[in-house]
């Protein structure tokens, strides 16, 4: 089955610092699983590395509040369609991020806080009913994965 991914979860230098994450994962889910790599911040057209943001009720700031609400919205509309194009049957997101955070994000204050709520990518996926995980989850994931 293909699986969306955040492309920072698979080592790939597309966070906002330009820093790639080690994500150790699972062998059945990379050998039983396709994994499609997204990224939903550069493909909205924002640069590797970029200023950090948050977010901060509907809008996605900057800490100097730039406002790149809108690239975020377009790569969370790119990442859907990728969701569709792909015939994918789940997403793994990045906790926390102001794009793939579920269930907790950063309060938009940049102190390190984190508050309930979901990215923009993260909600736009939830609002189609996809199946959503982040990297502490996993193994839901593959027990998902195998119920169906």
């Amino acid at each position: 089955m293909n699986i969306l991914i955040s492309a920072c979860l698979l080592d790939l230098c597309c966070r906002y610092n330009g820093v790639a994450l080690c994500c150790p994962l699972p062998a059945p889910l990379t050998s039983r699983h396709r994994l499609i790599a997204f990224c939903p911040e550069v493909s909205g057209g924002l640069p590797t590395p970029r200023p950090a943001a948050e977010r901060l009720g509907d809008k996605i700031l900057t800490q100097h509040q730039t406002d790149v609400t809108a690239a975020f919205q377009k790569g969370a509309e790119r990442g859907l369609d990728c969701y569709r194009n792909m015939h994918c049957h789940a997403a793994i997101l990045k906790s926390n991020s102001p794009s793939c955070g579920y269930g907790t994000i950063y309060d938009g204050t940049f102190t390190g806080t984190l508050t309930a709520g979901n990215g923009l990518f993260a909600e736009l996926l939830a609002d189609n009913h996809i199946p959503i995980f982040n990297e502490y989850q996993l193994q839901d994931c593959l027990q998902f994965l195998d119920s169906l």
